[in-house]
């Protein structure tokens, strides 16, 4: 077999490769095999039939079309080896020319991972981390949420204030017509909250129950809703019920009822305990981060379309997740950010952060042969085994993590986990 290697592009390569007789032979060998299980001849049984009795009695133009089709996959399959090229699809053949039983000629063109130049990764000098600190404020702020959570509602006759909790009725009308998502019945609102548009919870106090008012608003320009962005609404407002949200000091009492502790001085440690892992692993993340970033200005890799584009494809399907969590549709997402069209979001928002994951994700990969890192059998199952009792009550959930796709998946994972911790670890001494 002979190969000439033409480098289209740092992410595109043809092969043009050569067969000659002895390899065409043993292709022609395979076909005759896999043709002769369904050949009928005189004197012999179906599939019984002789390999020269079989190639006597098949069609010439059937067993040339099936050697050249076996000979084609085998060969491309050695040359993409042999030429060391990780093809990112199906190769592109295209015959060149073919004389049955002599030669055979033709191309294969693919994507490729391009050729990936490391930087010097063991000299990134990241920035300097500042110390730790859990400020009393933070600690606070959890315990504050922590009582109120635990804390008492006493209905009350007197006119509503802040920190209360009132049930309401409420009808929102735009140009004397009620909109969509405007209207609801003994509601729930904690006032002082900021749940509604401003101005809202502002109009519910100092009114008592059984009172019915207008409260008139004006809608943020910049609210989800195009349609009542900046717009003038009246809401017509009915209280009916008031509550004080009466919140406990914290106590050892109320510390033990929280959780298991004996204390409110332990609760008070575990917060500051629980804020500064927090930090720490957030510190971490972003230490991981910005030797990434550095790495990939140091390295040089080209990112192929078809990896960057289905890295885009990924930053839609989670960005319109969540948008669908907040109740905003893609199209008006678009129009709150002043952008035309899906291609206007790609270039503005999506293009560069898909290219640069496509870029780590080489990179790593890389760092990962260039430092000869592995991930041994008993760590993938210790992984795979964790996974499964995070999803011990979803049992077709824990199920996925038996086939062979998602082990691979979870495998490179693994394997990306210890080659950015070896990172961290080389610019960390």
């Amino acid at each position: 077999m002979k190969i000439k290697r033409q480098q289209l592009s740092s992410t595109k390569v043809k092969l043009t490769i050569e067969l000659d007789k002895a390899w065409l032979d043993d292709a022609e060998k395979v076909a005759l095999t896999k043709l002769k299980k369904d050949l009928k001849a005189p004197g012999f049984r179906k599939g019984k039939v002789p390999v020269a009795v079989a190639k006597k009695q098949l069609d010439p133009n059937l067993l040339a079309q099936e050697t050249a089709e076996n000979a084609i996959s085998k060969a491309v399959a050695k040359a993409f080896t042999d030429e060391n090229i990780q093809a990112l699809e199906r190769p592109q053949v295209e015959m060149v020319s073919f004389v049955p039983g002599q030669e055979l000629k033709f191309t294969a063109e693919a994507l490729m991972i391009p050729e990936i130049k490391l930087g010097d990764y063991k000299k990134l000098k990241p920035a300097k981390r500042p110390a730790i600190k859990v400020e009393q404020k933070e600690v606070d702020e959890i315990i504050e949420r922590i009582l109120q959570q635990m804390a008492e509602k006493k209905p009350v006759k007197r006119a509503a204030k802040d920190g209360d909790e009132v049930t309401i009725d409420f009808v929102g009308k735009k140009d004397g017509k009620a909109f969509d998502g405007g209207t609801a019945k003994d509601y729930q609102l904690v006032l002082g909250s900021k749940s509604f548009i401003p101005g809202f919870e502002e109009a519910v106090v100092g009114h008592k129950v059984g009172d019915k008012f207008d409260a008139k608003l004006t809608f943020p320009k910049d609210y989800h809703a195009k349609n009542l962005a900046g717009a003038k609404v009246v809401f017509e407002v009915k209280l009916n019920k008031i509550q004080e949200v009466v919140t406990p000091k914290l106590t050892d009492e109320i510390a033990a009822k929280a959780g298991d502790y004996t204390s409110a001085d332990e609760l008070t440690s575990d917060i500051k305990s629980e804020i500064k892992r927090r930090k720490q692993a957030e510190q971490q993340d972003g230490l991981k981060d910005e030797l990434i970033k550095k790495l990939i200005e140091k390295s040089q890799v080209d990112a192929p379309e078809i990896l960057v584009e289905d890295q885009i494809r990924s930053i839609e399907q989670d960005l319109t997740q969540n948008l669908m969590y907040r109740g905003i549709s893609f199209e008006d997402y678009l129009k709150q950010r002043d952008l035309k069209d899906r291609d206007a979001w790609v270039k503005a928002e999506a293009r560069q952060l898909a290219e640069d994951r496509v870029k780590s994700g080489l990179i790593i990969g890389e760092l990962t042969k260039a430092e000869k890192i592995t991930a041994t059998n008993q760590e993938l199952e210790a992984q795979i085994a964790e996974f499964k009792k995070q999803y011990a009550s979803q049992p077709e959930m824990a199920k996925r993590f038996d086939e062979p796709e998602v082990q691979r998946e979870i495998a490179n994972r693994l394997l990306s986990e210890k080659t950015i911790d070896r990172l961290v670890e080389l610019n960390t001494k």
